[in-house]
């Protein structure tokens, strides 16, 4: 029954293309595969909070703006877009020719078009903390009586403003997340919180079916209003299944049997097995797929608590900054990317934003490398002489990252620092953390959007965690005054500067340790053609072109 719910799903595709040769058609489709282990548990844009979720829901919605691969705002649903002088009043401009998805919530089951009160709909729905996760992007939104208590507002069908309490340089790409999608609030009133089950949006793919634990079918949208550069209609595909097979082994087996056409991450295959020394793919593996490799935004790094306001802290040596550098200096991130990493991701020897944000310059922050000398000098200018007396210090960590921390492990031993490895369950993990409970702990930082405010907001000293996502209780007043200047401006130079200024301040106080700037990769079938990758790792199926041939 199963496997026939798939096929019958499926073959829906061409009903739209009418029967007169229906097994010709079959055999023509185009539908592109891949895996998510972690599975998927909504596909409410409110939800877009992890990857599982957020890769499908950019299939099937649309937003006012969206991120091209090169990290720019482009126009989506809106055509173009003004902002006023004073920075507080967004206004954009609507495309008359796109429609949500056919659906039964609709008169006649027919799809509507979209209009500005649409958005209204949608980022109002955003307030709502019981089903939204963006609640915390929508604090600077004017509410108050000076805009009519609106916040935001159609002027007519095609005219939807936004207005701002103070000036965010980063809004723009704020709203290129996918919790700001257009969605209908008649399939709000028909599914009601079932809708994170029943999408209906205005993406290149509509929904058709999800079977858990199985597979998750979209169908092209045959009235998808964006075009390619010679007027063709997107999406190319006629179809994407996303399996949930839990078992990496398996699910790289499946890979190879050309049943995925992808698999995503350096963890979802042995890369020491598929990769040689110097991360390229080895000629067996070369013959069938190919390697995306792209710059990530995302950081790895080591967070240490610091705010002696606390009791455990007060009794810590990571209370003493000197400390805190000595870790820095006393291993090597070379190592850990060649030899634990397969070369994947680059050693950290700058700041806290990662490569492939505008700021990011080694000549301009100055990092850490392994420099057992420095350790040296730093362990006796912090009262420890050659380690002597130093206490040992625990690091709390998941499981997926043991092999990594014993390595630092091992060689901050051999400078005479002591570190005592506790693993974690991830959820243990993560409340401890946000209780501060823990001194010290590995984490990453993944941007959210493309922008290093994202980044430098976790050493905001207003956004000491629980409430916020500064872990460290990192304060530092310089800093806060730069990260609060850097909101209100919108000369790209000038923000440059302050980030970098910034991000050298975070080095220079090290409440953090930074290990690696991670790299998005994918390997991929050769028959696979037009598949980007960016550096906020966002899956974008409407470019794919499939040929029907693939090597086993």
């Amino acid at each position: 029954m199963r496997n026939y719910l798939i096929l019958l799903a499926l073959s829906c595709i061409f009903v739209f293309s009418g029967c007169h040769n229906v097994e010709k058609e079959k055999d023509d489709r185009t539908v592109f595969s891949y895996n998510e282990t972690a599975g998927i548990t909504s596909l409410d844009p409110a939800n877009a909070i992890s990857f599982e979720n957020i890769w499908p829901i950019n299939q099937l919605f649309n937003g006012l703006v969206q991120m091209d691969d090169k990290l720019n705002v482009t126009p989506s649903i809106a055509k173009k877009f003004s902002i006023s002088d004073d920075g507080l009043t967004y206004t954009f401009n609507l495309r008359s020719d796109v429609f949500f998805h056919d659906n039964v919530c609709f008169e006649k089951g027919k799809g509507r078009k979209v209009i500005a009160k649409d958005f209204v709909f949608s980022f109002n729905r955003l307030f709502d903390s019981r089903i939204s996760s963006a609640t915390s992007l929508l604090t600077n939104i004017d509410r108050s009586e000076k805009t009519a208590f609106k916040g935001f507002e159609a002027l007519n069908d095609t005219t939807f403003n936004v207005y701002l309490k103070e000036p965010f340089s980063a809004f723009l790409s704020i709203l290129t997340m996918k919790f700001f999608s257009v969605i209908p609030h008649e399939a709000i009133d028909m599914y009601k919180g079932e809708f994170r089950r029943n999408p209906v949006g205005t993406g290149p793919f509509v929904f058709k079916l999800w079977e858990d634990g199985t597979k998750l079918i979209l169908l092209k949208n045959p009235s998808y209003f964006e075009t390619d550069e010679t007027g063709k209609r997107m999406p190319y595909l006629d179809a994407v299944s996303i399996s949930f097979v839990k078992d990496r082994e398996s699910a790289f087996m499946e890979l190879l049997n050309g049943k995925f056409d992808m698999l995503s991450g350096a963890e979802a295959f042995n890369t020491n097995e598929v990769l040689d020394k110097e991360g390229s793919l080895r000629d067996e593996y070369a013959k069938k797929f190919y390697l995306q490799k792209q710059t990530y935004l995302k950081t790895d790094y080591i967070g240490i608590l610091i705010d002696e306001n606390i009791a455990s802290v007060k009794t810590s040596p990571v209370r003493l900054k000197a400390i805190r550098k000595a870790i820095n200096y006393g291993f090597d991130r070379d190592k850990l990317i060649k030899y634990l990493r397969g070369n994947i991701g680059e050693p950290a020897h700058s700041g806290f934003i990662p490569k492939g944000m505008k700021s990011y310059d080694p000549e301009k922050v100055k990092g850490y490398h392994y420099d057992p000398e420095k350790v040296k000098e730093l362990l006796a200018e912090a009262g420890y002489p050659n380690g002597k007396g130093l206490p040992e210090i625990t690091l709390h960590v998941t499981d997926n990252y043991k092999e990594q921390v014993e390595f630092i492990q091992s060689q901050l031993a051999l400078n005479k620092i002591k570190i005592q490895i506790s693993i974690e369950k991830p959820s243990v993990l993560r409340q401890a953390i946000n209780s501060c409970e823990y001194l010290l702990f590995k984490k990453s930082w993944i941007g959210d959007y493309a922008d290093e405010e994202n980044f430098m907001s976790l050493f905001y000293s207003k956004n000491f965690c629980p409430q916020g996502v500064n872990y460290f209780h990192y304060k530092n007043p310089e800093f806060d005054m730069a990260y609060e200047k850097v909101q209100r401006e919108t000369r790209d130079s000038v923000k440059k500067a302050l980030y970098q200024k910034m991000d050298q301040i975070i080095i220079d106080d090290a409440p953090v340790i930074p290990l690696f700037y991670d790299e998005v990769v994918r390997l991929v079938h050769h028959n696979v053609k037009g598949l980007t990758a960016n550096p906020m790792n966002l899956l974008n199926l409407k470019t794919v072109r499939k040929d029907k041939a693939v090597k086993k």
